[in-house]
């Protein structure tokens, strides 16, 4: 068990919630925790953050010095081994509230229940990648064994509220649903201080940059947008001059990504610039942003891109018909099918209007209801409602 420490306060400090996760590394799932942890007033709440596995220097983003972060390296130890410790570090930390975070989240429940933590809320963010569908039983089993350990669940979309209902069997009343939120004045229109290729639109004012912005591994399925790139360039050869793609991300998938597009002689159309800390400024260099995905949550980066005055075509997966209003704010298609993407593609890169017309109806959409602030007050009046004094037993 490795830890970043934090300064240890008085017994008149806030009460402490201890979110456990899988890892803190660079993600939608850590991002949004590190928005709530960075937000939530000073006075009202502490944090510890457990990562069942390991950290990264993505915890730098933690703007709060009084924030430790304990990785508990199970992918190395062994849940046998990292259990005890739970139990240990959980009657050392006092929590008032564990926040336990999917299906390896599980793991911490009954360690903090018999350390004395009375308020235990689990949230479900997104299925596991070998079971992009939430449809394996034995993950299901699992979620129920543990659901006496919950006081209160969180559903990040009503998709995944659907889920633990239908297929897990928990009780509408215990789950309470909240989306994800996004700093609408750190994503927000406007010129982009760092383009988003080399020679954005070639200098043409009807140019479009189709961009995207994940890691590239299979559950994103960049391929997915490359291929519908590249079969727009085959058939819908007058859009040619005008298309640029940019894929702001890295990933096990790259290197297949450059050649394919090398293969078809797409190169010099196409910007890969691999994982980028100004994500604001690149998207704001972006007319048409994508999301070729196989599975969602609910996506940080479409609210990012709604935020910004961008058009969303997504894949129908997950959580994301929940964020985009097709014929509204973006547009939707079948996961995996190049053609059908191309094709909501093309319709945006021959009409600007198009363009600019459903990119400020998601920005008005981002601002009036998928702000940090909703987040945030959405969050409190769970943890109000459900916080208790840690267990005084030593």
């Amino acid at each position: 068990m490795s830890r970043s420490r934090a300064p240890r306060g008085g017994s008149d400090e806030p009460p402490l919630i201890a979110h456990v996760i899988y890892h803190l590394i660079m993600g939608g799932l850590e991002n949004g925790l590190i928005n709530l942890v960075n937000r939530i007033p000073r006075d009202r709440y502490r944090h510890a953050i457990v990562c069942m596995a390991y950290y990264s220097d993505f915890r730098e983003r933690i703007t709060r010095p009084d924030v430790e972060v304990v990785a508990m390296n199970v992918h190395e130890r062994g849940l046998r081994n990292v259990t005890p410790d739970l139990f240990r570090l959980f009657r050392r930390l006092r929590p008032a509230i564990v926040h336990s975070r999917n299906l390896s989240g599980l793991d911490s429940l009954l360690p903090a229940a018999i350390a004395g933590v009375r308020c235990r809320i689990h949230g479900e963010h997104g299925w596991e990648s070998a079971d992009l569908r939430g449809t394996n039983r034995k993950h299901q089993w699992n979620r129920r064994l543990h659901s006496p350990l919950v006081s209160r669940y969180i559903a990040l979309s009503k998709h995944q509220e659907r889920y633990l209902t239908d297929r897990v069997g928990i009780a509408p009343r215990r789950i309470t649903q909240i989306y994800n939120g996004v700093d609408v004045e750190r994503f927000r229109p406007g010129d982009s201080a760092a383009p988003a290729s080399p020679t954005p639109r070639d200098g043409r004012p009807d140019g479009c940059i189709i961009g995207t912005v994940g890691r590239m591994q299979g559950v994103k399925d960049p391929m997915n947008l490359v291929e519908a790139f590249l079969h727009l360039r085959r058939t819908r050869p007058e859009l040619l001059p005008r298309m640029r793609l940019a894929m702001v991300g890295d990933g096990a998938l790259r290197d297949a990504v450059t050649d394919r597009l090398r293969q078809e002689g797409a190169s010099s159309a196409a910007w890969l610039p691999g994982a980028r800390d100004d994500v604001a400024d690149q998207l704001r260099g972006f007319d048409l942003f994508v999301l070729p995905s196989k599975a969602e949550g609910i996506s940080n980066t479409i609210l990012e891109a709604m935020a910004t005055g961008l058009p969303v075509v997504a894949t129908r997966v997950g959580g994301n018909p929940e964020l985009v209003l097709e014929g509204t704010t973006g547009a939707l298609v079948p996961d995996s099918d190049p053609a059908a993407l191309a094709a909501a593609i093309g319709r945006y890169v021959e009409n600007p209007e198009l363009v600019r017309a459903h990119g400020a109806a998601g920005r008005a959409r981002a601002i009036r209801e998928f702000s940090l602030d909703r987040m945030i007050e959405r969050y409190l009046t769970v943890y109000d409602e459900h916080a208790t004094p840690a267990d005084p037993r030593e």
